[in-house]
């Protein structure tokens, strides 16, 4: 079988969520489908090291991807002819875009529908682009995968997506992430935070991340606790980041607060397996990658009670509205002052994790490939 895959979120270094998620599970299906071959779609120059297999042929079409003009070109024009000239059996797409244009059975994978939700957070040409196209893409698919039951609801109720066409994968935790030695925690505390406990953050800061609120919560809970713990932001500067340098140009505590920057993937299980708990206040999600990974280096958590959040989460961690500052900070200084809540949170961390698995979210997607395969095939 011929599989062309869209995979222009395989950036070198710059793997963050849909990237994640298109690294894990075509990787996967190149190692298990030695069979298959794949032709994988780039839209700019690409690391060979994302060639996973001899069963790989990578071909680059321009132009790159990045702004809606674009897309429509990379997928109605670009895609469409390489789709038409290689003649996959599927084309499987994990980012949430299709051609339209192409008659190629297509698997789709959607993410969120945070753009019904949040639509003042994007920039007019992008919301514009997505209430237009997603619902057009979604009914296009022959089959689709969302990667929570949150988002499968989504689809189904705002798109009026029939249920039997969509399959739910979940995400995974990526390799290299466990719990550190005592040792391996006080070096880490030495390297991120000036040999001081704190709290981290992980992902790109923009406003649905929520992270000017976080800022304020933390400065609450420095005037509370009196502690030396610091607040970590690991993450690239994204967009609409006004609030956020705002809260913290105005806090008295911002020796406190460190920004990283985009750290490349060795570094973060020393980062996250530092951490005296790992907080995510976003306002929406598809799933949330992160709060999994913190499980993993067994963390505990404090997490928004938000979207598909709270299916992530389950018991093993701190549910709080991303709206209500005071609560977060008086969940901050819970963790900080009770070792007996962090032990029961990283406890049934370690259960929940087990839901949850590159491995299965693998599964899922392949037998959705194989699945419209057979029946194109009858």
């Amino acid at each position: 079988m011929r599989v062309a895959v869209n995979t222009r979120f395989l950036l070198s270094d710059k793997l963050e969520g849909i990237g994640r998620y298109t690294y894990e599970i075509v990787r996967r299906l190149v190692e298990r489908h030695t069979d298959w071959e794949f032709i994988f779609l780039f839209d700019r120059p690409f690391d060979p090291g994302f060639v996973f297999g001899k069963n790989v042929k990578a071909v680059v079409i321009a132009p790159p991807a990045r702004h809606p003009f674009l897309w429509y070109i990379w997928f109605e024009h670009s895609v469409a002819r390489a789709l038409n000239r290689y003649q996959p059996h599927v084309f499987f797409s994990p980012d949430a875009y299709l051609s339209l244009t192409a008659k190629t059975p297509t698997v789709l994978t959607i993410h969120d529908l945070a753009h019904e939700y949040l639509p003042e957070q994007l920039p007019v040409l992008v919301r514009n682009y997505y209430r237009y196209f997603v619902p057009r893409y979604c009914r296009r698919a022959d089959r689709i995968v969302s990667v929570s039951d949150f988002s499968r609801q989504d689809i189904e109720q705002i798109y009026r997506i029939p249920a039997e066409k969509i399959s739910v994968t979940g995400n995974g935790c990526r390799e290299g992430l466990k719990p550190l030695t005592a040792a391996e925690k006080t070096a880490a505390k030495t390297q991120f935070a000036s040999g001081k406990d704190y709290f981290l953050f992980i992902g790109a800061i923009h406003p649905r991340k929520n992270v000017h609120r976080l800022l304020q919560a933390f400065e609450l809970f420095k005037q509370r606790s009196g502690s030396e713990v610091k607040l970590v932001l690991c993450g690239r500067m994204a967009w609409k980041t006004d609030e956020v340098a705002r809260s913290y140009q105005q806090s008295q505590y911002r020796d406190d607060i460190i920004f990283t920057g985009f750290l490349p993937d060795q570094e973060l299980p020393r980062l996250l397996g530092g951490a005296l708990a790992f907080v995510y206040p976003s306002l929406f999600e598809g799933f949330g990658i992160p709060v999994l990974e913190a499980m993993h280096c067994e963390v505990p958590v404090l997490s928004s009670n938000a979207s598909a959040l709270p299916e992530v989460v389950g018991q093993a961690g701190l549910l709080l509205s991303p709206f209500d500052v005071n609560g977060w900070a008086e969940a901050m200084q819970r963790i900080w002052f009770d070792e007996a809540l962090q032990r029961e949170l990283v406890d049934v961390g370690k259960q929940q994790r087990r839901l949850f698995s590159w491995e299965r979210a693998t599964d899922v997607v392949e037998q959705a490939i194989i699945g419209i395969a057979g029946q194109n095939n009858k």
